[in-house]
C-alpha cells in the first residue's frame, strides 16, 4: 500500500482542478448562449421548482405524484428548437436536466421520478442534445445538486438555506447526485458547458474526471442573474437573463423584454466581456409561445448583420462612450462600434 500511494497522489494531481484555461478562451468566443428551462410544473405555470420551498405536506405530495401523470407535451419538437437557435445566433444552449425539484427530465437508472416515467416517456434531454448538436451547437447541461423529492423522501424538510439540504452535509444525496452526473456525462456525448446550480464540490471534480475539456460555469466562474455589472468583472463571466418575469412559462401577466432590449443587453454583456445566456420557457405542450420565438426571430435579423462583432470579441480599452459601446476582435486589428438607445428609422 505504501508503494502505491505516491503512485494515487500522482495520479490525482493529474486531474483538473479548475477551468482548462484554453477551454475558456473556447467558451469567450461563444459569446451568447440559449438557456432553456423546462420542466413538469410548467403545466401550472409556477416558478420553476420554487414552491415547493415551504409547501405543506399535501401540495408537496399532488406535486410529486399528480404532476408526472399529466406531463405529456406532445408538441416538442427539438429540432425545431435547434433550428430557431440556429438562426438566432446562439452558440452554446443550457438545458434544465434536473432542477431543484428532482424530477429528471432524462432516463435515468437513479430514480422513476423522471420524464421516462410519464405520459411522454421520451428522453427530452438526449433528444435536444442530439438536435443541437446536428445544428453545430455546443451542448450544456444545467443540473441542480439540491433535489427536493430526494430531500422529502428522506425525511428532510424542503430548504434551500438548511445545511443538510446541502451536498456537502448529505453524503447520501451527494452520491445520488454523482451518479447522475455520470449518466450524464458518459451516455449524451461530448458535454462542453456545465451550471451547477447549487454546492459544486464533489460534481465538477466528477464532470472534470470524465471530461476534462467541460467548461464549468456557474460553481467556478461569476454568472450573475437578472442584471448586467457596471464594470466588468476580473476573469471569465456569464450573465444570466430570462426573458420575461420568470425563468419557466408563465401563462399570465408576463411582461416580455423588447427585442431592441435583449440586443442591447447582448451588446453591453460582451463589451464588458461577458457572454449571455438568455433565457426561454417553453410552453407545457412542447412548443415555444409565439411571443418568445418572434423575439427570437428579431435577434436573428440583427445577428446576420453583426454576429461579427459578438463572436470571438472581447472588452475594447473602453466599455462605452455613453451610448456607444464597443468590443474588439482578439487579433486586435477589428474594433466594433453599437450605437444604443436610438430609435429605429424606418424607410430611410
Amino acid at each position: 500500500m505504501r508503494r502505491l500511494l505516491p503512485l494515487l497522489l500522482a495520479c490525482a494531481a493529474l486531474l483538473p482542478a479548475q477551468n482548462d484555461p484554453e477551454r475558456i478562451e473556447w467558451f469567450r468566443d461563444l459569446g451568447f448562449g440559449l438557456f432553456l428551462h423546462w420542466s413538469l410544473d410548467s403545466q401550472v405555470g409556477s416558478v420553476i421548482s420554487h414552491s415547493l420551498v415551504g409547501a405543506d405536506e399535501e401540495y408537496i405530495e399532488r406535486f410529486q405524484n399528480e404532476l408526472p401523470r399529466s406531463f405529456n407535451p406532445t408538441k416538442f419538437d427539438a429540432k425545431e428548437w435547434a433550428r430557431l437557435a440556429k438562426l438566432a445566433g446562439f452558440r452554446y444552449v443550457v438545458f434544465t436536466a434536473k432542477h431543484h425539484s428532482g424530477f429528471c427530465m432524462f432516463h435515468t437508472e437513479t430514480t422513476d421520478y423522471s420524464i421516462e416515467h410519464t405520459p411522454f416517456e421520451r428522453d427530452v434531454t438526449r433528444e435536444i442534445v442530439e438536435a443541437f448538436r446536428e445544428e453545430g451547437i455546443a451542448i450544456g447541461i444545467y443540473f441542480s445538486p439540491d433535489d427536493f423529492h430526494f430531500l422529502h423522501n428522506q425525511g428532510t424538510l424542503i430548504s434551500r438555506r438548511r445545511p443538510e439540504v446541502l451536498t456537502n452535509n448529505n453524503p447520501a444525496l451527494l452520491e445520488y447526485d454523482r451518479k447522475q452526473v455520470r449518466e450524464l456525462y458518459t451516455k449524451y456525448g461530448s458535454v462542453e458547458v456545465f451550471f451547477i446550480d447549487g454546492e459544486p464540490e464533489g460534481l465538477k471534480q466528477l464532470a472534470w474526471e470524465i471530461q476534462p475539456k467541460t467548461v464549468v460555469t456557474r460553481g467556478e466562474i461569476e454568472t450573475p442573474e437578472q442584471y448586467t455589472p457596471g464594470l466588468p468583472l476580473d476573469g471569465p463571466w456569464e450573465g444570466n437573463l430570462t426573458m420575461g418575469v420568470q425563468w419557466q412559462y408563465r401563462p399570465t401577466n408576463d411582461t416580455l423584454k423588447s427585442g431592441t432590449e435583449l440586443i442591447e443587453t447582448l451588446v453591453e454583456t460582451r463589451a464588458k466581456g461577458g457572454n449571455l445566456l438568455l433565457n426561454i420557457a417553453p410552453h407545457p405542450d412542447g412548443d415555444i409561445p409565439k411571443e418568445q420565438a418572434d423575439r427570437l426571430r428579431e435577434i436573428a435579423l440583427w445577428m446576420m448583420v453583426n454576429r461579427d462583432s459578438i463572436y470571438g470579441t472581447r472588452t475594447w480599452i473602453i466599455t462605452n462612450e455613453g451610448p456607444i459601446w464597443f468590443t474588439k476582435k482578439k487579433d486586435e486589428k477589428t474594433v466594433y462600434a453599437f450605437v444604443t438607445g436610438e430609435p429605429w428609422k424606418y424607410a430611410e
